[in-house]
């Protein structure tokens, strides 16, 4: 029985859409970082934003990254609602880390600002991604 049902599991694998396995094959590329820039950090900024909202982003992204190479590339794909937002969240972020007047209560706000303009316009993110699935080979 056991290897029945594994041999079920693989068949189902098998019978993915070829968007599904292109969207696969996106994030695959991704968590091996070789997913082309922007998408690449599109796919970061995702992945951290629905993990932890725009404080997690900007402390894990600064921690093993270039956060300003990462929100310069996001400003080359996000939509301008989400550009926006995405650059009032980092400029509080910098003010914030650098001590220049930014309180933690003032700083949680506006990450949760940013958080809900992120949240209302998701599907723009997936969107895109979605075209840049639709470009892999299998």
């Amino acid at each position: 029985m056991g290897l029945f049902n594994l041999f079920k599991r693989k068949k189902k694998k098998e019978e993915l859409p070829i968007e599904a396995l292109k969207w696969n094959k996106m994030w695959d590329l991704w968590s091996n970082e070789k997913a082309d820039s922007p998408y690449a950090e599109l796919m970061t900024y995702l992945s951290e934003v629905n993990n932890g909202g725009h404080m997690q982003f900007f402390d894990n992204v600064s921690s093993v990254s270039n956060l300003s190479g990462t929100v310069s590339e996001l400003y080359t794909i996000l939509p301008i609602v989400l550009k926006e937002s995405l650059e009032k969240g980092y400029d509080t972020h910098l003010k914030y880390e650098a001590g220049e007047g930014i309180t933690e209560e003032i700083y949680a706000e506006i990450m949760d600002a940013c958080d809900d303009k992120y949240y209302a316009n998701e599907t723009e993110i997936e969107h895109i991604l979605k075209e840049y699935a639709a470009t892999m080979t299998l």
